[in-house]
């Protein structure tokens, strides 16, 4: 028998010897670059929300003596901070005024940016691109410059210590980011769509209503999140244009009722910052999905 017929061995590779090993070597290189990064992010993001849910419940003494009591956690909770926040205070009043100016600003910013993103973008009309970007460096005028001139029109209109001139001042915030946003979804659509429904005899208002913004909705979803979370946040114009404590919004509010001059009702202002983040969680528990595929395509345009 020659050598050439002599079955011939597989090479033996040293991948084959160390691939029983290689879960326990890249077991640390996790840790180190996924774990706990991931670990200090959540305690990051997570430890306001504690906090405000621990100083919440605490008794006015655990509260002030920090010495005697462990700052990081409550030995008799109590729910006094957040009954006297609900029932002896206007509270309620204060979340339906946030809830009535972020809906209503956000769907009239809404409205305004879509159709000032398709015609942008779908129009082409000359000086389109520039009309764009002057619209998002609109976006990046500070509001402590705009809010003087704002709050002289509102007094000449006669809508001061009114929650509509909130309303009305808020889209000058939301608008130009909202469009931008806007206008970097509507790229994505193929125009291929349009055209077909301009050949079947779609005005720009059919194609607007019944292709665009059906297939915009992800886009949409994410614009609005944006607006509302503005408004709901938004402290400046709240405080410079709403007066009396009925009208006012909930961070405007709190700090209005429970911080007396250098004294500071931690419990109920901290109860009250939870109870009104709690909105804005749900609403991104929902959508946060949508959110992000929306802020994606923008970001690629």
């Amino acid at each position: 028998m020659t050598d050439s017929a002599l079955p011939s061995k597989a090479p033996v590779t040293a991948s084959d010897d160390s691939e029983g090993m290689s879960y326990l070597e890249s077991l640390p290189r996790r840790v180190v670059t996924l774990y706990i990064p991931l670990g200090l992010i959540l305690i990051i993001l997570l430890f306001p929300f504690y906090w405000m849910a621990l100083t919440s419940i605490k008794p006015d003494e655990q509260l002030i003596d920090m010495n005697t009591y462990n700052p990081f956690w409550v030995v008799h909770p109590t729910l006094k901070h957040i009954n006297k926040l609900l029932f002896e205070t206007q509270y309620p009043r204060w979340l339906w005024n946030t809830m009535y100016v972020a809906v209503g600003a956000t769907m009239l910013s809404i409205i305004a940016s879509v159709l000032a993103a398709y015609a942008i973008v779908r129009l082409r009309f000359k000086g389109a691109d520039t009309v764009g970007v002057l619209i998002f460096f609109a976006y990046l005028v500070p509001p402590s410059i705009l809010f003087i001139p704002l709050a002289s029109v509102i007094q000449a209109y006669g809508l001061f210590d009114s929650p509509l001139s909130l309303i009305l001042v808020y889209p000058t915030l939301l608008i130009p980011f909202s469009t931008w946003l806007l206008m970097g979804y509507f790229k994505t659509i193929p125009f291929e769509l349009e055209e077909c429904a301009l050949i079947d005899g779609a005005s720009r208002w059919q194609i607007l209503t019944r292709i665009v913004v059906p297939l915009a909705v992800p886009g949409l979803i994410s614009a609005f999140i944006f607006s509302f979370t503005l408004c709901w946040n938004e402290f400046i114009y709240a405080l410079t244009f709403l007066q009396s404590t009925p009208n006012k919004t909930v961070p405007v509010a709190i700090v209005n009722e429970f911080v007396d001059g250098d004294i500071y009702k931690w419990g109920s202002l901290m109860a009250g910052a939870l109870v009104g983040s709690l909105p804005l969680v749900i609403l991104y528990a929902f959508f946060v999905e949508h959110y992000v595929s929306a802020m994606t395509g923008a970001v690629k345009e």
